[in-house]
Parts: C-alpha cells; sequence; structure tokens
C-alpha cells in the first residue's frame, strides 16, 4: 500500500480534487434548483443529463485521445468543466442546466479516462489491486467529504460554484505535472451485447438496475433533502451518509462474496437493501430514521455493482474480461441515464416518498431475478471464483478494465498454482 502511495500520490491527490468537485456540484444544484423554482420533473431532467454526458464521453474518449493526447485532452476539457460550473447561476432555467450538465458529464468522463490511464500505468500486476482498492477510498472520501463543503456558502448565490471550478481547476496541476510517464492508450474491442447478456443475465440485469439506483442517490439526494423540509447542514450528512456507507460495508461483502454463492449474496444484500428503502419510504419523515435508511441502504448498493462485477467474471474466461467490461459500462450508464427522471416521475406522483420506494423496488426486482437465476443454474464452484475487486457503479471504461485486468491476473495465477 505505501508504495502505491508512493508512486501515485499526485495522481490520487488530483483524483480527490476532482471527486470533491463532482460531488458537491451534484448536491449543490439539487438544492439549488429548488430554490430556482425548478418543478421536480425538471430537476430530474437536469441530473440525467450529467448520466448521458457521462455515457457519451465514456465512447467518446478513447478515440479523443489517441487523436491528440492525454495532458492536450485533460487539460481541454477540465477547462471546459470549470467554465461550466461559473455559467450555472447565470443561467438558471433548467434547460440551460440541463444542457450544462450534458457538457459536465461528458468531460469528467474523458477526464477520469485520462487520469485513470496514468493511475492503472502506474500499478503492476502485483499491486494493481491494492491501488483498485486506494482509489475507491479516494473516491468515496472525495464525494463525502464534498458534502461538507456545502455548508461553506450560500447554494443561492455565486460563491460556491466559485469553489467548484477552484477545486477542478487546481486537482489538473499534480496531475499534469506528476512525472508518471504518459500512457500508451489502447481501447479494447467489447464483446457484443447480447454475448455478454448470454454469459451473465444477472450480471446484466443487476448492472442496470444499479445504474438507475447510483444516479437517483447521486443526483437526486439533495432534491429529496429539501423537498422534506432539511436543513442545509440535514442535507449534507444525508447525500454524504449513503457514500459512508458504501466505504464501511464494501470490504466485509467483499470478503464474504469470494466465500459463497454469490448469487445468493446479492439476494442477502437485495433484500436487506429493500427493507431499508421500504423503511425510509415509510418513516422518512424522521430525520435520524432517514438518515439510518440511507446509510444501510448506500453501505448495500454501492458494493452491489463491483459483486455483479466479479460474479460476471466467473463464467468469462481471461482474455474476454477486459472486453466484457465495456459493455458492462454502456449497460450501467443507460441505467443511470433513467434514474433520475424515472424517481422523478415517482416523487411527482406520491411525494418525496417516492425517492426511498423507487430505491426499494429496483432492489426489490433486483433480488427477484437473483432467486429465479438460482433455480436455472448452478453456482460455479468456490475455487474456480475470481477475487472480487473494489470498483464502484460509474466508473470510467480504465477503472473497470483495470479491474478486469486485476480479475484476469488472479485467474492466471490461480492456474499455475493449479
Amino acid at each position: 500500500m505505501f508504495e502505491v502511495l508512493r508512486n501515485s500520490w499526485a495522481l490520487l491527490f488530483g483524483i480527490l480534487l476532482l471527486m470533491v468537485g463532482n460531488g458537491l456540484q451534484g448536491t449543490l444544484l439539487g438544492v439549488r434548483g429548488d430554490l430556482e423554482g425548478f418543478s421536480t420533473t425538471e430537476i430530474s431532467i437536469v441530473m440525467s443529463a450529467y448520466f448521458a454526458g457521462f455515457l457519451g464521453g465514456s465512447r467518446a474518449a478513447p478515440e479523443m485521445i489517441r487523436r491528440v493526447g492525454h495532458i492536450r485532452s485533460f487539460a481541454a476539457l477540465g477547462s471546459l468543466i470549470s467554465a461550466a460550473l461559473i455559467i450555472f447561476p447565470l443561467m438558471t432555467d433548467w434547460i440551460s442546466w440541463t444542457i450544462l450538465r450534458v457538457i459536465i458529464g461528458f468531460c469528467f468522463s474523458a477526464v477520469y479516462v485520462t487520469a485513470e490511464s496514468w493511475l492503472n500505468n502506474a500499478a503492476t500486476n502485483e499491486n494493481r489491486g491494492k491501488t483498485l482498492a486506494i482509489y475507491m477510498v479516494v473516491q468515496l472520501t472525495g464525494i463525502v467529504s464534498a458534502q461538507g463543503l456545502l455548508l461553506l456558502g450560500d447554494p443561492g448565490g455565486f460563491s460556491l460554484f466559485i469553489v467548484l471550478s477552484v477545486l477542478v481547476s487546481l486537482s489538473f496541476a499534480p496531475i499534469l505535472l506528476s512525472v508518471t510517464p504518459i500512457p500508451p492508450f489502447e481501447a479494447t474491442k467489447p464483446m457484443g451485447l447480447m454475448e455478454v447478456f448470454h454469459v451473465s443475465p444477472l450480471g446484466c440485469a443487476g448492472i442496470f438496475a444499479l445504474g438507475g439506483v447510483y444516479s437517483a442517490m447521486f443526483g437526486m439526494a439533495a432534491v429529496y433533502g429539501t423537498a422534506t423540509g432539511m436543513t442545509l447542514p440535514q442535507i449534507s450528512l444525508f447525500a454524504a451518509i449513503f457514500y459512508v456507507g458504501g466505504l464501511i460495508f464494501q470490504y466485509p461483502l467483499g470478503w464474504v462474496s469470494d466465500r459463497m454463492d454469490r448469487r445468493l449474496l446479492i439476494l442477502i444484500v437485495c433484500v436487506a437493501a429493500t427493507v431499508a428503502g421500504v423503511l425510509g419510504w415509510l418513516l422518512g419523515g424522521v430525520y435520524w430514521l432517514a438518515i439510518a435508511a440511507a446509510f444501510v441502504y448506500g453501505g448495500l448498493a454501492n458494493p452491489l455493482y463491483a459483486l455483479l462485477v466479479a460474479y460476471t467474471n466467473d463464467f468469462l474466461e481471461p482474455e474476454q474480461m477486459a472486453a466484457a467490461g465495456g459493455r458492462l459500462i454502456f449497460i450501467n450508464g443507460v441505467g443511470a441515464v433513467a434514474g433520475p427522471i424515472l424517481v422523478g416521475a415517482v416523487m411527482g406522483w406520491i411525494g418525496p416518498g417516492g425517492y426511498f420506494l423507487f430505491l426499494a423496488i429496483l432492489m426489490a426486482g433486483l433480488g427477484a431475478y437473483a432467486a429465479y437465476r438460482m433455480t436455472v443454474r448452478p453456482a460455479p464452484a468456490a475455487t474456480t471464483t475470481e477475487s472480487y475487486a473494489p470498483i464502484l457503479a460509474g466508473a470510467s471504461p480504465v477503472a473497470v478494465e483495470a479491474a478486469q485486468d486485476y480479475y484476469a491476473e488472479a485467474s492466471a495465477e490461480d492456474d499455475d498454482a493449479a
């Protein structure tokens, strides 16, 4: 671990600042949208726009990097993010915000690809798993700490948007000034979508559902908070607690997943998350009960993405894993685009409680499908399953490919040992 930090601290620090900036802008826009009088439907479209841009960026970024290089791509896209963040308080209509969110989502996706390319290139076969673990901790730490910055200024003014722009601008310095060599970039040719589905129907269905879960948690938490009358400090804690739970639950669930039928663990996690969501729906009017429901739900939902990727890899050959990762990202991205719009519709229909109800329904559906799949396919032997690697929903193609490389390397080592 110390070797990873010594070799990649500048990259990790830059990524931390990026995550702080990105984590704050989602919450801030949810609060500011309410102040501007946006309807739940309008703000849900604004939140969905980020994930539409992110999905487009994840597909376009590799070609952009090949054509103009990592440094130019990173600097140009980062500048666009900083500019867009400053424009939000100047153009306070939901259509302009939707366009800006598409731009920001596209740019963040490509920036992540660039930064993670450097980080992955700095990792070795021996420390790739530790690098992924540290990277995930950095991501979650950035998102959680971002929520505290919401208390430093007035969401109705300009100051917080300036802070956002400065954070993103400062993140470039440690990354661009790092002595880490510029890595070669080669995109892996993906498998066919139906081919991946036939390999793991549960993995594909689960990753699609988790796209909706992640985007709803990430994009609509502040909208729920304002709709239920939470104060600004309460909204800040509520938005952060989902990720605090994910940070705490990630490694215990990963450890357990390598030692039992992953489908059974997926089912258990889905049932527990469904219960948390239902309790949030019924009792969320009591603030501390809403916090407890968010902590449990986020703690279970965040590790589930990596669990589903590991389960899918149990049925792939090592040389297929990186190729399948591209399709998993696409499936997750489509679900993420739909998530905020659907949860916004449910909240508009039954009120703020629809936020937790929507999250509960997604987990209940995934749990039911996992139970069905257990009846039609035997579980792989525990000795043939791949090791769990921590990775968050919404990861860029590079982060997913790094995780797939780790799986492939672990699989090859297991074969050699056998």
